[in-house]
This record gives structure tokens, sequence and C-alpha cells, in this order.
């Protein structure tokens, strides 16, 4: 299933780079890739890229026609994890379109799936994709005290200086020719000794949005990437023009295109499906080449995304403590199984609506949601874990979902006792591991959890 590669220009590469201090994407929860036995070095990439224009409207069911429009120059950066022995190399690089919508570029995708991309042997490379990230702008959801970054150029112009992005709609052929370069060998190839058998595109949220985009319009001409992995979009999609998310010209709803030739993986969470973010219109059903996994207990970010940071984003609650992270990485095992022979990853029911418009969840008489892909965290619950934020949360903050936990009284009342309720949980973990939705390399983290739930007994 691996994509036909056709001819078309790739991006120059010069580095890794010395001079100055590297910026790394942000990130709440971040993790140092050295004591994995990973190398971290950061290239800069550069060309002549294209923009597109639609040829007609686009529809949506996703199969867009699109022509090349105006060109420019870029210059811009890429930073890249490997492992440090070729032979834990797994064959897989994934290319994370960075995350701008906080003003300033973020890596949720390394930060969700780093645990399995460190042990499973993954090549990573995170692409300064957007205009925002290179020369700074303001935030798509703003964060409170927080000012806008100013970009890489001024933050560091002794390393970042000579950077150029000629603005988002240029884009999406700049990921392309990224694509190529990493399929490149020799003295200056960005991956050192590794030599790539899959080459993976993701994005999570804005990045999700722009995603949507390459897939159906750009991906079937540019033949780059073998898979996407698409987490947490919404509704719509990002504009040809470089617009992120609310652009015209775009449908709504708007499907991924059934024809594509590659496999694409949709992630969502509760939020994600929710009026805040609108993807229920766009729901579609599995096919040969799209697969969608919609979690229960999941936000679109979560405390494992944000970490000690809820009180400084001014949210007053307890936000979601699902178990995003651990779904995610069981996606992208099964994204990869997928691309490397054949196999696709398990189907699963949709999370099921109370209503459609707006879309509400279904919930069961403890407040989780019904349906979706089932983790212990819903079938075995401790508490209550919810995408929706309380009423009068502010827009970050109703990204981030709630958790209600039970009581000493109502763990009694569901289990017994600590005994009853980790068989119980144990049972739980065993079907998802063996159903492909958790891995079995993060059950000894699941369980020391479940055996630290306070238990009056």
């Amino acid at each position: 299933m691996h994509a036909d590669k056709a001819t078309g220009p790739s991006a120059a590469l010069s580095g890794p780079l010395t001079a100055g201090r590297m910026i790394a994407p942000a990130s709440a929860a971040p993790v140092d890739p050295a004591t994995h036995g990973y190398v971290t070095q950061e290239f800069l990439v550069s060309g002549t890229a294209s923009a597109f224009e639609p040829v007609g409207a686009l529809r949506s069911d996703g199969r867009w026609a699109v022509q090349r429009a105006a060109t420019a120059p870029y210059r811009t950066r890429i930073v890249v994890r490997r492992p440090s022995q070729p032979d834990r190399f797994n064959g897989t690089v994934l290319v994370e379109w960075f995350n701008v919508s906080g003003g300033l570029e973020a890596d949720p995708d390394w930060t969700h799936l780093s645990p399995e991309i460190l042990r499973g042997g993954y090549a990573y490379v995170g692409v300064s994709a957007q205009a925002t990230g290179v020369h700074g702008g303001s935030a798509l959801v703003p964060v409170p005290g927080l000012e806008p970054a100013r970009g890489l150029v001024a933050s560091q112009p002794t390393r970042y200086g000579t950077l150029q992005h000629p603005g988002d709609r240029f884009a999406f052929d700049i990921l392309s020719q990224i694509g190529r370069a990493l399929r490149s060998s020799g003295h200056d190839a960005a991956l050192g000794p590794l030599r790539p058998q899959r080459i993976v595109a993701m994005g999570e949220s804005q990045s999700a949005f722009f995603l949507c985009t390459y897939v159906n319009a750009v991906a079937p001409s540019a033949r780059v990437y073998d898979g996407f992995l698409v987490h947490s979009r919404g509704g719509g999609a990002a504009s040809l023009t470089g617009a992120p998310v609310t652009a015209e010209g775009i449908p709504r709803p708007v499907h991924i295109r059934g024809d594509t030739d590659v496999p694409v993986f949709i992630f969502e969470t509760e939020t994600d499906l929710g009026p805040l973010l609108d993807y229920g219109p766009s729901r579609q059903p599995d096919s040969d080449g799209v697969r969608t996994w919609e979690v229960a207990g999941t936000a679109h970010a979560d405390s494992y995304t944000i970490g000690g940071m809820t009180a400084l984003l001014g949210c007053d609650h307890l936000i979601n403590e699902g178990p995003q992270h651990f779904v995610v990485q069981a996606a992208l095992a099964a994204l990869d199984r997928w691309i490397a022979d054949g196999t696709p990853p398990p189907t699963a029911p949709r999370l099921r609506l109370a209503q459609t418009d707006p879309p509400i969840l279904a919930r069961d008489d403890r407040g989780n949601a019904i349906g979706g892909v089932r983790t212990p965290a819903v079938d075995v619950p401790v508490s209550a874990l919810s995408g929706e934020a309380p009423p009068g949360a502010s827009q970050l903050c109703s990204l981030f979902g709630t958790t209600v936990r039970f009581d000493g009284a109502t763990l009694v009342e569901l289990y017994g006792d600590r005994e009853r309720y980790l068989a119980a949980y144990e049972r739980s973990l065993d079907g998802a591991i063996a159903g492909r939705f958790l891995l079995e390399g993060d059950r000894a983290e699941l369980l020391d959890a479940a055996r630290a739930v306070p238990f009056a007994s």
C-alpha cells in the first residue's frame, strides 16, 4: 500500500544547525529523546513552492480538483528526532505539521505519541509548516496572559534569521517537498543513515484541518506520503488560500475523499464531535482507505497534554483525565501496520448521539459516553469523563473537558471492594488490548494507575 513516488521538486536541506539556540516546539509534557537513545537535530529546508487553486467548486465528498497557481521561495526548519542506532529504526518516519493555534509552535502529536515513538523505533520530523511559526502572529485560540510568540526569526536571529515563509497557501507544497527530501540519502540527509520505508504525515487540531485539505486536494497528485493520521479534526478544512478553519469556499460538511489510495486514519475525541468543533456533520463511514475512531471519555486536550498548566490557563474545573494518549498510540501502531502489510485497524462503533443539531452525546447513568472506542476508563469507571466543559468556560478551557471523580461510597456501590474493581478493570484491559485499541506496552502503566485509585472498602 505504499504510495508510488511521483516526480516533483524536493526541498534542499542544510544542517544540522549549530548556531544559536534551538527553539523547541511548546509542550506541557516534555521528554528528552536522548535518554531513549535518540538524536535530536534541526535542519533548514528551502525551495520554491506552489500555491493551489480549485478547479470548479470544492465538493463535500472531498474529491477536490486543483491546479498550481503562484510560486514563491521559502526557507523553513524541521526538527528531527531519530534513533541513534540504525538497527533500532522500524522503517517509519512520522512527519508532524506543527500546531500554531496558540500563536506559537507546538507539537501535540509528539506529546501524545512519544512513548510509542521512542519504544517502537520510529523516526520523527516536526515541520514549521505555517507562517505564524516562522514570523509570529496572532493566536487562533488566545491563551490568557500569554503574548503571541514573535516567531523563530525574531526570537533567535542567529539561528533562524534566514528563514522566509511566503504564507500558508504555500504550506501544502512545502509539506510535499519536505516529504520527498526525507527519502533522499547521502551525507546531507536529514535522517542520517536511516532509510525510510514508510513516511506518514500527521497533525492535530488546526494542523488536522490543513491535513484534510492536503489529503483531498494535493495528495492524489503529489503521491509523497504513505498514510495520514488526522487527529482531532473539526467539521471543516483549511482553505487553499491558507485561511485555517472558517474559510469561505470550503463546503460544510466535508469528508475525506473516499478514493484515497493510501490509508487515512481519523482520530476523534468527544469534544471534536460536539458543537465547538462541529465534526459531527462530517462523519463518514469506514472504507478501504479511511478508518475513524471516536473515543469515549476523551477531550480535545486533557490533563496529559496540559499538565500542571490548568490554573495558569484560567480553568477552574477538573479537566479531562481520560485515556486519549493511550488510544492514539494504539491508533499509530494500527496505522503503521495498515501501511506496512495491509492489515486495517479494527473497526469501532461511533459515539452515540442524544441529538444531532447541535450534536450532543448520549451518556449512561454515571455520565460517561455511550458507544465509541471503549477502554477501562469508561467501562470500569471511577469517574465521569467528558469532552464537554462546564457552562461558562472560556473558549480555551472548553477544549479540555471535565472529570467528576466518584466518591468512595459510589465505588463500593459499583464494585464492592478494591479486589473486585481491579479484577473487572483487568478483564476490560485485556479486551481492549486484544481488540488493538490499547497497546500491551501500556498495560503496566494502566494497571498501576488503577491500583492507585483511592478505594474506601
